[in-house]
């Protein structure tokens, strides 16, 4: 397929924005991008009429799927609140790919998304990136991408209310480092064994050390969920000692310690925003937070947390960004490449690059992609149309 007669707006750092190209898909990959017209149009090619071409939006923290809309218990298998260190849950186990909100997601040109286990355990589980269609969550898998831990209230309020540990900042971090400890000693008799399995007998199976094994790996990052700053310094201080690569999710307060985050070099997926301060450790939300860490150079993306904030308000989410403060290119870019890199899936989709992933969402010429009543009129996910209005 050939699209063509439009702005490119391609997100990869060496094309930058192509004012008047075309962009050829060959099956699920981008083929090629170019200025100008194309050689040949071929009788199935799109006329894009002098809209905005760009890649589909990235929501890197939601409960996508694994929190179904307007169902209670039923369909709600985010949390595994029976146990307060749960590595070994995997989002994709949980998620229903035919909840109404895959739809709504990719109608609004959202074609990927970070669905996560929840933070009512200091751990929750592996984290996976889907796309937004298809029928089976197998075959829709971008990747497993890393574990969710969280700090701060939610564990606290959690197993208080049971009358079990954690109660306090302290236990928490204290169980994640008894978990961590834990695999990394799994890990080193694991290795004794195979370096010798005459004399030695391997350790007794533990499902929670290896899952944990990828992490300490680095095959996989540390997802840490922190509103507070006290909490995201928390998180800080736990990766070191294990040397994780840190992710921090939400990181509300990120704002006042904008400068120790981008030493450190430790991206932050800002979300959700457009959203009451509903609890105690979210009194700090401020619409500025995403551009303060912009401007210091934090790695920022945005997300909604779906189900807290409905997915399909992602680039309003963005867009509330842009008020606080953030420039519009680096919103688009909260949505597409930036997401895309901290989430470890840069090499498959976030760009309109040759080599990647069909994934492509295109607006009507003089149309925002970010604004109240922006959708895209055509959205193709891995090469497939889900969309189309030209």
């Amino acid at each position: 397929m050939l699209i063509y007669n439009v702005k490119l707006l391609t997100m990869d750092s060496k094309t930058g924005v192509i004012e008047n190209g075309w962009l050829e898909t060959d099956g699920s990959l981008i083929k090629a991008v170019g200025s100008g017209s194309p050689v040949e149009i071929p009788g199935d090619s799109i006329d894009g009429c002098g809209g905005t071409l760009l890649p589909g939006f990235i929501d890197a923290h939601t409960h996508l799927g694994i929190i179904e809309d307007g169902v209670d218990f039923e369909g709600d298998d985010c949390n595994e609140s029976t146990d307060p260190f749960t590595p070994q849950m995997r989002a994709i186990d949980g998620i229903n790919p035919f909840d109404r909100c895959f739809e709504e997601a990719r109608m609004r040109g959202i074609t990927a998304a970070a669905s996560c286990p929840g933070s009512a355990n200091a751990c929750g589980g592996e984290i996976c990136v889907v796309k937004t269609y298809g029928r089976q969550a197998d075959s829709m898998l971008v990747k497993n991408c890393g574990i969710k831990f969280a700090l701060g209230e939610n564990p606290k309020r959690v197993y208080n209310d049971k009358g079990e540990t954690p109660v306090t900042r302290m236990a928490t971090a204290a169980i994640i480092r008894e978990g961590l400890y834990k695999s990394r000693r799994y890990a080193h008799d694991m290795d004794i064994y195979y370096s010798d399995n005459e004399n030695y007998e391997p350790p007794e199976y533990d499902i929670k050390c290896e899952a944990l094994m990828p992490l300490l790996e680095r095959k996989q990052k540390a997802f840490f969920h922190c509103h507070r700053a006290d909490d995201i310094c928390t998180a800080m201080r736990i990766a070191k000692e294990f040397s994780l690569e840190l992710v921090i999710i939400h990181g509300t307060e990120g704002y006042k310690i904008a400068d120790i985050l981008a030493a450190e070099d430790i991206p932050v997926i800002c979300g959700p925003i457009i959203c009451d301060r509903c609890k105690p450790e979210m009194r700090g939300l401020e619409l500025k937070n995403a551009a303060v860490l912009a401007k210091n150079g934090v790695k920022t993306a945005i997300c909604t947390d779906h189900t807290v904030i409905p997915i399909q308000y992602l680039p309003i989410s963005a867009l509330a960004a842009v008020k606080g403060g953030l420039e519009p290119e680096q919103a688009l870019r909260s949505l597409t490449i930036t997401p895309a890199e901290i989430l470890g899936i840069d090499d498959r989709t976030g760009s309109l690059t040759a080599g990647k992933d069909a994934d492509i969402q295109l607006y009507a010429a003089g149309v925002s992609p970010l604004e109240l009543m922006s959708d895209p009129r055509l959205v193709i996910i891995g090469g497939v149309t889900v969309k189309k209005e030209v």
